[in-house]
């Protein structure tokens, strides 16, 4: 390709975002990104957030080398403001099934003996290890585990944003307010996609990066991907309280869930629940997509959240929450990313599947999705278009728990008491 080559970027968030950032800092000089909302950074993005972890550990040794390619790329001008480098603490309650176990194990072994990582991995084995490394918390944590101080959090929608920023500058052009109705088509060759409001884009080559809503743009894409959400709740702290929390670590008991230190300018403290991940199915095509509505959170998920702070810093066990809501991610069975043709078309390019685990790799996406556009094809078995696979029913080893529709949950749901009034 020629660096005029016309090239449409369908979404603006972590994949398609970086994929822009990276085509234009090579001299692609004909890049636009369609995006369905009109604020950024995008309503609907897994990376629209407060804060995402950033570490090393894997199951799989290859997505821990990349990792830590990412990680290096944190610390470079454009993405350093929002890394922060407090630790990772990561263990299981005394509760644990044994597949949370051995998740745990497996990541430990990915970095155990890594040159990366010597002197930065302390056992946890008792409740004074904990201490030790975070000495803020008050509850019993009968937990066993490990504390990695190679690894910490990005502050996610700041980062977007600032990519989003240096796009502008490189000269790509972003649309705003702009769903995609249909990709369009001369043959067996994409030409672009029609907006919902009639505007048609052409391009040589599209690039499809929606994340959790592909399906409904490519239903092509089938089983091999699955919309799956996943519950997000904050306890609001007075800056006094939030104060005795800077720079803990981020915490994750595997078979509980994980928060983080409060953010420094709303004093939130953002907690995730451990679940395999909720699907919603009841849609006309049949695939699970992301609905409209995503400010709740289940009952069930709630309880977690509690438990985890008894856990933990039990003051702050009854508190109310705020800021429910369900963050989605396009998950294959194996956990690996789509990067890839969409077969018997031409011009069309997929990058999906971050499974939970791509906003640490913003620095670097972009840039193998920039190769593949190059080389024309994608020599990673790994990243290739997984026909026939089926994400909905596949037993994540990572995932705690069973995948269940929203259906099955929804009489459960709880909202912020300002969205129930908002609502009567």
């Amino acid at each position: 390709m020629d660096k005029q080559t016309s090239i449409l970027i369908l979404g603006a968030g972590t994949f398609g975002l970086s994929t822009a950032y990276h085509l234009a800092k090579a001299g692609y000089t004909n890049v636009t990104v369609l995006e369905k909302s009109p604020t950024f950074p995008p309503e609907l993005s897994a990376g629209n957030d407060l804060n995402k972890i950033l570490r090393a550990e894997y199951e799989d040794p290859f997505y821990a080398e990349l990792a830590l390619e990412a990680m290096a790329a944190w610390k470079s001008p454009l993405f350093a403001p929002y890394y922060h480098e407090t630790g990772y603490l990561l263990c299981n309650s005394a509760a644990a099934p044994e597949k949370s176990k051995k998740s745990l194990q497996k990541s430990l072994e990915s970095i155990r003996q890594h040159p990366a990582f010597r002197g930065k991995i302390t056992a946890v084995n008792t409740r004074e290890d904990i201490r030790k490394v975070a000495p803020a918390f008050t509850g019993p944590m009968q937990w066993k585990g490990y504390f990695n101080s190679f690894a910490g959090y990005a502050h996610a929608a700041d980062a977007l944003t600032a990519v989003y920023s240096a796009c502008i500058a490189l000269g790509v052009t972003i649309h705003l307010g702009s769903a995609v109705q249909a990709l369009t088509y001369s043959g067996d060759t994409c030409t672009g996609a029609k907006t919902t409001s009639g505007k048609q884009y052409d391009a040589a080559v599209t690039v499809l990066a929606l994340g959790a809503s592909l399906g409904s743009v490519l239903p092509e894409i089938k089983t091999q991907v699955v919309a799956k959400g996943s519950p997000v709740a904050h306890i609001q702290l007075t800056a006094a309280e939030a104060a005795q929390l800077r720079g803990i670590p981020v915490t994750y008991a595997r078979d509980l869930g994980f928060f983080f230190e409060p953010d420094p300018r709303t004093n939130l403290l953002k907690i995730c629940p451990s679940m395999a991940g909720y699907t919603n199915c009841d849609t006309p095509s049949g695939l699970s997509l992301p609905p409209d509505d995503n400010a709740f959170i289940p009952a069930r998920d709630e309880a977690m959240v509690r438990r985890l702070m008894r856990e933990t810093l039990p003051a702050l066990a009854d508190r109310p929450l705020v800021g429910r809501r369900v963050c989605w991610c396009a998950d294959t069975a194996d956990s690996e990313y789509v990067i890839d043709f969409v077969p018997e078309k031409r011009g069309l390019v997929v990058v999906t599947g971050d499974s939970a685990h791509a906003f640490k790799m913003l620095p670097t996406v972009g840039g193998w999705v920039k190769d593949l556009v190059e080389k024309g094809q994608q020599d990673s078995a790994r990243w290739r278009w997984k026909e026939g696979s089926d994400a909905a029913r596949a037993d994540i080893s990572w995932r705690v728990g069973k995948t269940t529709d929203f259906k099955e949950v929804e009489a459960e749901m709880r909202r912020d008491p300002e969205l129930i009034r908002a609502k009567l």
